[in-house]
Formats: structure tokens, C-alpha cells, sequence
């Protein structure tokens, strides 16, 4: 894309439809009248008594706890200097967007017409009874300093000059990990800073705070480097200012550790590079155009870590890794201001979490197959959804440990499952079933373990406690994707059925003598037990294996026929089923079948029907089954209303305790409002299905994937009903997130039927006695 195209999709971006890029919308109901009189007069003049009684209310009542101003006049607008207020409106927005989108917190953006200190100050402090936390931007140094200084000491609520704090903060948490990769100590390391700014100052102090020696930074201005022996030394740059005989960026750089750039682009030569010394740090964070680039850095020394402002190169010091977490913790708690504390503890969050393993989500939004803590890795990137749940709470804690806390925080989990759902990732049944699954882990045995996704997961799970993985296949070939990818599975079981003989025999045998009379012969059975799945589902019939995954690489009947042909269908079903659980925004939907049946009977629809909801009551979840088609209660005639609609009359006749009817349509059956307006006598009428069954393979197969393409809802699935052990069958291609979510429900399925067994041995104990 060229630069005139660019430009003009920037300006499209902003103009096209609605311009800008914020909006604000009601959180209450609307659509009356009675619903507008509480809003406004005269019902709103309730909350007005209660916060005039006790100011605090105002949290309690109204936005102010989660609405944040972005604040500027312009002076010091990205890369384009004082624009003026107006032209930095845009990037307000911007800011203001990030807030939402990452932390869902609220923002007015306001822009000041005025360069006065005074004048500043004053207007802010003015509005402090309606925002939860300020946040400074834009705003050119000196007089930023000056500003935040006067409106922390004077205000009540969390203020934050970004541009200062932000890159200090993340560049922090990059050194802290960079030193450690390097072998080197923060208190030992010298430091060149390029640049006197705002960041620069800020970035030296944090770091100081975190224990490098002030006499161990030179800082250097358009000037060279700030001595104190300067004429007319600038009072905030003195703070910096050294007594070493050094004059010139190429002598400071001599035998320098860490380079921190916050100046100008191509300012750092490759000779100056080289005289540094061994393994150094370099953060070249000037944008667009580092102060050296990263070809010719990473060229020139092949031991350095490196890290820039750009997204298309590691190691991007992005201050979206903090701003937004930082106020989503501070406001929580209430916090009145934002102290060092809670940088600090903000800085060793972020550190902590590029350590950890990172989740594939992330992987596939960046375009990076395996990204792990390194010399490439030093700091998260910024579409990680963990982010919030590790910094905000971090930052909380501090506060209330530093005593700037008017709020508690006393459940950290609750806190922490609050902080997933703002950003829309409920999911409280998944990880209720991951809760259940890591409380008793299940071995679960892998076919296809020769593969990078299936081992990723593996690890994820294994990590997790989710489950006690055992691998099949190759051992060379497991073993050097594991070593290529530096996935962490020590002390994992693999098995090659090729070479475990005794296993292959006695599954063999089974097999032979279980199907002897539908053409299996001693020597074809040897032969298919050489086969992974088979080999797998022979695993879990003898109980070398709870559950068995497969069903990544190859189609889902060449997987399934295995299982049915070794471990069969519980006593009492005919036919198996497949489900899907779709978590949707308005809950969890069980869709079924949607991978076995093509053309179900009346008689085949009461089975899959009885499947689903035994199935959906194991999730603690009590079914309300919709049999769907095209019709509604017999609106039109036709093979599938009639055929659907003699299902739904047997199920009524044998099993009068199942809360189902129809057939119905879809919209009907997912809408409470539309099925009690036209069908009040249906037995869903009241609340919506959260299970429906479809009349073919088709339908359902369809409507699964149109949901999870264009409704946004994820698809956890298809977990295989009715096999007598737990054997589950993944789809080609599926990602390691939906790996790892099919291994969870494999281990529920376990636990689910090995307490059912239990339960039934227990019963028939009971009858004997």
C-alpha cells in the first residue's frame, strides 16, 4: 500500500458512516415511557437526594467509577508537534477507544484551548466530580511535568501523563526481563539514555525505582551529553546530569550495557553499536523510524536484544500494554491517586506474563507459529487477553498495600473472573468444566501426537492440570517437533504402536473375538491395531487410557469407526450423536446432531434427543429441547415437519418428564417474546431452548458454522454421545484452543462416568442388601 492510499483510508476510516470513532450509549432500558421518567424527572432526583446525603454514592449511581477523560491541548501531538487542540481530537478519540476495547472503561475525550499552566490545572480540577481518573496527553514538556504535578497533589483521583509513565512502565518491564536473558543486574548495567523528554526523564526514574544506579545513566539532548558542569542547566534534566568526561553519544556508548532511545530516527550508528559492550540492550523506540534500524542492529551485533515502537519487528514497547490495565485497577479500588507502587507493581505484572506460556489466540493474531520468552520475547504483545487479568489486579493490590485504596478487593478470584467478562470473554461454563477437570485429571491418550498443534495443547494441558497426557506415534518424529518448537512435555508417556507388541496383541485379540462373526480375521485385526485409533481406542477399553482425541488430520468417519468397532455404544443406544456447545453472548446453546445422523427417523430423532439431554445435564445445565424444522406445530405438511413432528409426539407419550417440543422454527424456539405471543401453550413457552435438536445432518451442520462464522459465538465440540468410554473426535484443522476445550470435556466425561458407574454399583449394593 502506498503512501496516498494509505493516507486516504485513514481519512475514510474516520469519516465513512458516523465520524470519529466513539459513541455513547444508554446502559439502561430505554423503550418506554416509565423506562425515560426514571432516567430523567422525576424519577432520577432519587440518586440526586442519596449522593447529596453522601457524596461517595455518586460510585454507586452513576459512570463516574468506570469513566475516564483523556486530556489535551494539543502541544505535543504524536510526531506532529502543537497542532493545536482540535487537530489532536482524533488521537483523543483514539485513546479513548483503546480504553474501551481493552479495558472497558468509559471515556470523554476533552480538548483544552489554553497553554497556560494555571489555566490547565484549573479546568481539570474543576471536573473531578464528574470522572473516575484522568488521563494527560499530548501534552509538550516542560509543562507536562509542571501539570501532573499540581493535579495529583491537588486531585483525589488517579492522573496519569501517559506519554511519561506509559513508555516508562512497559520499557521497565522490557529491561527487567532483557537483563535477565542477558545475565546482567539492573544495579550493575550503564545505561545511555537518547533523549531528555517527558519519557526519557520518566523512563529514568522508574528504572532507578527499580534499583539501577543514577550515577550509572548518561542522558543526552540536542546539546550532547548533559553534564553538570552545563551552562544554564535545565533543573529537570540536572537530575540527570553526570560528571564523567563525556561529551558525544559515540562516547557514552563505549562499553555501555543498555541503550534507551527517545529521540530521532538513524541517530545511532553501526560503529557506535559495536564498541558496547557484550550482550547488550537496545531500545531504539522513536517513531516511525528507530534511532538505528532493526536490520542493521541485529546485523551488527548477533548478540543483542532488541526492542523497538514498531509493530512489525519483536519486542514492541507499546504502552496499550499498561494505560488501560493501570486505570481499570487504580478506579476498582477507588484509588486516589496512582503512586510508584503501582507502577512498579504494574512493571513486574507485565515482566512476569512474558514468561508464561502464550496462548494461541495470540499466536494467530500476530502471524507467529511459536512465540516463547526470549531474546524475540521480552514483553507481551499487546492482543493478549491476559493482559488485564495480570496487570489490574497487580496494580489493585498495590494500591490497597500502599494505603491508596478507599475500596477493598477480598475476592481476588471473583475480581479476576469480573475483569474476563468485561472484555466479553465469559465463558463461565468452560471454565467451570475446566475447574472440575483440573480437580481430577484424566489420562488422556493422543493418536495423532506427531503434530505441532496436538502437542501445543498437550502442553497447555499438561501445564494446566487438566489432564495426564500419553502420546501416540513415531517417538523420533514426536520428539523433534517438541525439540524444534521447544514445547515443554518432560516426562510424557509416548507409545509407538509399532514397537508395543504385547498391547497390539491383546487389543488384537479383542477385537478378533468381538468381531469375528462380521468378517474380522486374527491377522486383519493385528493390522488395524497398528493403527493409532484403533491402537488409542484399545487403550481406553482396557484402561491403559481414560479417554482418546483424535480426528485433527484425518476425516471424522475414518476416527469414529475405530471406537464404535473396539469400545461400542453404551448398553440401551442404538446409534451415536454428535453435539456441539455454541457459547454465545447470551449463554451456552447444545446443537445436535451435527456430525453423525444425515437423515434421521422419527425414532432416530427420539435418540439423538434422549442423548442430548443426558449430555447437557452432565454441564449442570437442565435441557429445554427445541426439535426444529421448517414449520410451526403443524403449520405445513412435508418429510421433515412430519417426520419431526411424530419425534416430538413419542418423546411426549415415553418420556413425559423431558421438558421438549415442536417442531418449530428456529426463531421461535431461541426468542421467549415470539414463541409466548403465538404458541403460549408450547412447554418451552416462558424461556428460550438451550438445546435444539435438527432435523438432519445438513441443517444442523450448517447452522453451527454460520453461528461461529457471522454470530461470533465459539463452537466447543463435537463431543461424541453415546460411546460406552470416552472417545472424542476433533475437527481437521482445529486449533489448539479447541483442542485443549475438547481435551476438557473428554476429562468431564470421564469423571462424569465414572461417577455414574459408582453411583450404579452403589445402587445395586444397596438392592442386594
Amino acid at each position: 500500500m502506498d503512501k496516498l492510499n494509505r493516507k486516504k483510508d485513514a481519512l475514510d476510516y474516520h469519516a465513512h458512516g458516523r465520524p470519529g470513532k466513539i459513541q455513547v450509549l444508554p446502559t439502561k432500558p430505554t423503550n418506554s415511557q416509565r423506562d425515560l421518567t426514571l432516567a430523567y424527572s422525576p424519577g432520577v432526583a432519587e440518586p440526586c437526594l442519596k449522593i447529596a446525603e453522601n457524596t461517595d454514592d455518586v460510585y454507586k449511581y452513576t459512570a463516574k467509577g468506570n469513566l475516564v477523560a483523556v486530556i489535551s491541548n494539543g502541544t505535543a501531538v504524536l510526531g506532529l508537534g502543537d497542532i493545536g487542540p482540535e487537530a489532536g481530537k482524533p488521537v483523543m478519540e483514539g485513546k479513548g477507544l483503546l480504553f474501551k476495547i481493552f479495558a472497558d472503561i468509559d471515556v470523554f475525550d476533552l480538548e483544552l484551548n489554553t497553554k497556560n499552566v494555571d489555566e490547565f490545572v484549573n479546568i481539570v480540577k474543576a471536573l473531578e466530580p464528574t470522572f473516575g481518573g484522568i488521563n494527560l496527553e499530548d501534552i509538550k514538556a516542560p509543562e507536562c511535568f509542571e501539570i501532573e504535578r499540581r493535579l495529583k497533589a491537588e486531585m483525589n483521583i488517579p492522573v496519569m501523563h501517559d506519554d511519561q509513565h506509559g513508555t516508562a512502565i512497559i520499557s521497565a518491564a522490557a529491561l527487567l526481563n532483557a537483563c535477565e536473558l542477558q545475565e546482567k543486574k539492573l544495579e550493575e548495567v550503564k545505561i545511555v539514555v537518547n533523549g531528555a523528554g517527558a519519557a526519557a526523564i520518566s523512563c529514568s526514574r522508574l528504572y532507578v525505582s527499580l534499583g539501577a544506579r543514577r550515577e550509572n545513566i548518561v542522558m543526552i539532548d540536542r546539546s550532547g551529553v548533559i553534564r553538570k558542569d552545563r551552562q544554564k542547566l535545565d533543573p529537570l534534566k540536572a537530575e540527570f546530569a553526570t560528571e564523567r568526561d563525556l561529551h558525544t553519544l559515540e562516547e557514552a556508548m563505549e562499553g555501555a550495557d543498555v541503550f534507551i532511545g527517545l529521540s530521532a530516527a538513524d541517530v545511532l550508528s553501526a560503529e557506535a553499536l559495536k564498541t558496547m559492550a557484550p550482550n547488550p540492550i537496545v531500545f531504539a523506540m522513536a517513531n516511525p523510524n528507530p534511532e538505528i534500524a532493526y536490520e542493521l542492529a541485529v546485523a551488527t551485533r548477533g548478540d543483542i536484544i532488541m526492542a523497538t515502537g514498531r509493530s512489525d519487528y519483536p519486542n514492541q514497547v507499546n504502552n496499550v500494554l499498561g494505560f488501560p490495565y493501570i486505570f481499570r485497577g487504580a478506579m476498582d479500588v477507588r484509588a486516589t491517586t496512582i503512586n510508584e507502587e503501582m507502577k512498579i507493581a504494574a512493571v513486574r505484572a507485565i515482566a512476569e506474563m512474558a514468561k508464561k506460556p502464550v496462548p494461541e489466540s495470540v499466536m494467530l493474531a500476530y502471524n507467529i507459529q511459536n512465540l516463547r520468552f526470549g531474546k524475540d520475547y521480552i514483553i507481551p504483545k499487546p492482543m493478549d487477553p491476559r493482559l488485564i487479568t495480570s496487570v489490574s489486579p497487580a496494580v489493585a493490590r498495590a494500591a490497597m498495600e500502599s494505603g491508596v485504596a478507599k475500596s477493598a478487593i477480598t475476592d481476588w478470584d471473583a475480581y479476576t473472573e469480573e475483569l474476563s467478562r468485561r472484555l466479553g470473554g465469559e465463558d463461565a461454563l468452560l471454565r467451570t468444566l475446566s475447574s472440575r477437570a483440573k480437580a481430577a485429571p484424566k489420562r488422556v491418550v493422543f493418536a495423532e501426537a506427531d503434530n505441532y498443534k496436538i502437542l501445543k495443547a498437550i502442553q497447555i494441558v499438561k501445564e494446566d492440570g487438566i489432564a495426564e497426557p500419553i502420546l501416540l506415534g513415531n517417538r523420533k518424529k514426536i520428539l523433534d517437533i517438541i525439540n524444534e518448537y521447544a514445547i515443554d512435555l518432560e516426562g510424557v508417556e509416548i507409545i509407538d504402536p509399532l514397537e508395543a507388541s504385547d498391547m497390539v496383541e491383546q487389543y488384537a485379540t479383542y477385537l478378533y473375538e468381538k468381531r469375528q462373526r462380521k468378517g474380522m480375521t486374527l491377522v486383519k485385526a493385528r493390522s488395524l491395531m497398528k493403527d493409532r485409533n484403533y491402537f488409542g481406542a484399545g487403550m481406553v477399553q482396557f484402561g491403559a487410557a481414560d479417554a482418546l482425541i483424535s480426528g485433527l488430520t484425518k476425516d471424522y468417519a475414518t476416527t469414529v469407526r475405530p471406537a464404535l468397532q473396539v469400545i461400542g455404544t453404551e448398553p440401551g443406544v442404538d446409534r451415536v450423536a454428535g453435539m456441539y456447545m455454541m457459547l454465545t453472548k447470551k449463554g451456552p446453546v447444545f446443537f445436535g446432531d451435527t456430525t453423525v445422523n444425515k437423515k434421521p427417523t422419527a425414532e432416530e430423532l427420539v435418540n439423538i434427543t434422549t442423548l442430548l439431554d443426558h449430555s447437557v445435564r452432565k454441564f449442570n445445565i437442565s435441557p429445554r429441547i427445541a426439535i426444529l424444522s421448517y414449520t410451526n406445530f403443524g403449520s405445513t405438511s412435508g418429510d421433515v415437519p412430519e417426520t419431526t413432528r411424530e419425534a416430538v409426539r413419542i418423546l411426549h407419550e415415553r418420556y413425559p418428564e423431558l421438558v421438549v417440543d415442536g417442531e418449530m422454527q428456529a426463531n421461535f424456539a431461541i426468542s421467549e417474546c415470539l414463541l409466548k405471543d403465538n404458541f403460549p401453550f408450547s412447554k418451552l413457552s416462558g424461556k428460550p431452548a438451550n438445546t435444539l435438536v435438527f432435523p438432519n445432518l445438513e441443517s444442523g451442520n450448517i447452522a453451527y458454522k454460520l453461528l461461529q462464522e457471522l454470530g461470533g459465538a465459539e463452537a466447543v465440540g463435537p463431543i461424541l454421545l453415546g460411546l460406552n468410554k470416552p472417545v472424542h473426535v476433533l475437527q481437521i484443522g482445529s486449533s489448539v484452543r479447541e483442542i485443549v476445550n475438547m481435551v476438557t470435556i473428554a476429562v468431564v466425561d470421564v469423571q462424569t462416568k465414572q461417577e455414574e458407574a459408582a453411583a450404579a454399583k452403589e445402587k445395586r449394593i444397596f438392592q442386594i442388601w
